[in-house]
């Protein structure tokens, strides 16, 4: 797997902050960073996949991704990030899971603002007081409830991923149980242990990280409700804005 170091990984200034464009489906095949990244889209939308999970960044939100994490990137439409690639121990607040951040007015200007910062700033001028002020936003940012993570348990897995391919809001514990030759009890424990939620929360999590980048690629919610499997738009719509706050049209793209 390559590491990934980018142009200035040898400058030593606590933080980095760099932009690029990629057109739409682009992907970047997995890779590292010996720094943690903090990854913002701009515009449009990225999923990140690690060997331990899957994480959605829709508008408004960034993806935390610690130091030496292999990750995948896909682009859904065309993105304009914002990277900010930090030394180990600079954001003790966002920890050593990757996890998707809520990313504020300020917090975007402050992005916006550092890709324009050259990598060799003063740190005691006002490039630096800007980068320190980037960091500590970045360290207080609340984290939001969008993570789709992998078991290790082999058969488990296996299902989990190609569940993610297509997810089904009636998918039902019984099924899973039944396919992997368990009973109930066994498997939500196993369930549980492995991914540290219930089946219920983890179905529900791979539905949100399925419906974000149609979304971002302007499907109609009654199209991504029934796809998904669920009733109808209302009671996709109602779970969406339970978990996110705000209904799934706030995330669809023209």
């Amino acid at each position: 797997m390559p590491y990934y170091p980018d142009e200035n990984d040898r400058i030593a200034r606590p933080v980095i902050a760099i932009g690029h464009d990629y057109p739409d489906s682009f992907e970047l095949a997995e890779h590292w960073h010996r720094r943690s990244q903090f990854l913002y889209a701009a515009t449009g939308v990225m999923a990140v996949s690690t060997p331990s999970g899957a994480w959605v960044a829709p508008p408004e939100r960034a993806v935390w991704i610690p130091g030496g994490t292999p990750h995948s990137v896909r682009m859904v439409g065309a993105v304009q990030t914002r990277s900010v690639l930090i030394e180990p121990g600079e954001c003790p607040g966002r920890g050593t899971e990757c996890q998707v951040v809520g990313v504020s007015s300020l917090l975007r200007h402050l992005l916006g603002a550092a890709a324009e910062v050259p990598p060799e700033y003063d740190v005691s001028g006002r490039d630096g007081l800007a980068m320190r002020l980037l960091m500590a936003e970045i360290d207080s940012a609340p984290m939001i409830p969008l993570a789709v993570p992998f078991p290790s348990h082999a058969a488990l897995a296996k299902r989990c991923h190609a569940f993610l391919e297509r997810p089904r809001a009636s998918a039902t514990i019984d099924e899973w149980a039944d396919a992997l030759a368990m009973n109930r009890r066994s498997f939500t424990r196993l369930f549980r242990r492995e991914t540290g939620m219930s089946f219920a929360e983890w179905r529900q999590q791979a539905c949100l990280s399925a419906a974000l980048p149609k979304l971002a690629a302007g499907e109609a919610v009654t199209s991504i409700a029934y796809d998904l499997g669920y009733d109808g738009p209302g009671n996709f719509s109602t779970m969406f804005k339970r978990v996110l706050g705000v209904p799934p049209s706030r995330y669809r793209m023209p």
